[in-house]
């Protein structure tokens, strides 16, 4: 196994590590077919399968981070690998995602674990003879730590990854808050503001008072400039829990990875600007099944490797391989 990441040494630093992939890189042109799957609360959830479509080709469920959708470049990139070694992939796009609004006033959180069950249900229905295994990117991987933890050896996944987790979300939102990482939070604010107000007007144009009255029952959304603002007002109340502290003490994916019995793979930075080095899992805090690579740099959901004309993506390499070695075992 080739787990040695050596980061490009055109992108010396965390931030470009992070920003690259999004700002630079070309899209891989994927032809997917996007499938609508209905929630048990009258909602829905769109997804875009990509690969194989032999009923009992190992397939990956992908979940995507904050603001991003089954469009992000990390998606389309591992979908990409994965399908070149025979794998079919599905990437899921969270509530809103998938580029309109969802139908109710809830959304999704780094703690929707509900949703990730319902879709796992699903896949395994649709395809029971696959097997199955999921990769989560930072809210992604947060959302898929915890489910795993709550599943314990009922996951129905044979494999997880999770890659620049946000472990301790009370922490995170202070991180995110300090030096350069504001540019960051400023971007998110912006995105789940405006996610928000999508919402508010779908409700209004389509007459759904009851709907309509919950979002504005929330207060007016200017001025919500750090993640504690955003998830004290808005979060918190739409979602079932007290407060920002509430919620991030419940979702936080550190509390549950000493429950967790699927094989699974952490890939983290040091170097990350979203997430403390003090926010990391201890080894004692890890189930045995759990396998912690910890590298020096990478940034967040970045890890690019390679030459300027050359890039490479470790993430897209690695992710597949440990994939089908775990295959292998099994």
């Amino acid at each position: 196994m080739n787990n040695t990441f050596k980061p490009a040494w055109w992108l010396p630093g965390a931030h470009s590590q992070t920003l690259w992939n999004s700002m630079c890189r070309t899209p891989p042109k994927l032809e997917r077919r996007r499938e609508r799957m209905w929630l048990e609360d009258g909602d829905f959830l769109d997804m875009d399968w990509y690969g194989p479509h032999q009923v009992d080709a190992p397939l990956v469920l992908l979940l995507h981070g904050l603001t991003g959708s089954s469009n992000s470049l990390y998606i389309l990139g591992v979908q990409q690998s994965l399908a070149a070694q025979g794998w079919a992939s599905v990437a899921l796009n969270w509530r809103g995602c998938s580029g309109e609004p969802n139908l109710l006033p809830r959304g999704y959180h780094s703690g929707a674990s509900e949703d990730l069950a319902e879709t796992v249900a699903h896949l395994r229905a649709q395809r029971p003879t696959a097997p199955l295994y999921a990769a989560g990117y930072s809210l992604g991987g947060n959302v898929l730590l915890k489910y795993l933890g709550e599943t314990g050896e009922d996951s129905q996944l044979q494999g997880a990854v999770a890659v620049s987790v946000p472990f301790r979300l009370d922490q995170c939102a202070d991180r995110i808050g300090m030096g350069f990482s504001k540019v960051y939070q400023a971007h998110f604010m912006r995105e789940m503001v405006a996610y928000i107000k999508d919402k508010q007007r779908l409700f209004s144009h389509s007459g759904q008072a009851d709907q309509l009255s919950i979002i504005e029952k929330l207060g007016p959304l200017d001025g919500l400039r750090t993640f504690w603002d955003f998830d004290g007002k808005v979060t918190a109340p739409l979602h079932g829990f007290s407060d920002a502290q509430d919620y991030y003490k419940r979702s936080s994916s550190r509390y549950f990875l000493g429950r967790i019995s699927t094989p699974t793979l952490l890939i983290q930075a040091k170097d990350d600007p979203f997430v403390f080095e003090h926010s990391l899992p201890q080894p004692h805090e890890l189930a045995t099944c759990i396998e912690f690579e910890l590298h020096a740099k990478g940034g967040h959901v970045g890890f690019i490797e390679g030459s300027p004309k050359r890039p490479g993506y470790y993430l897209e390499r690695r992710i597949p391989q440990w994939f089908s070695q775990h295959a292998g075992r099994g």
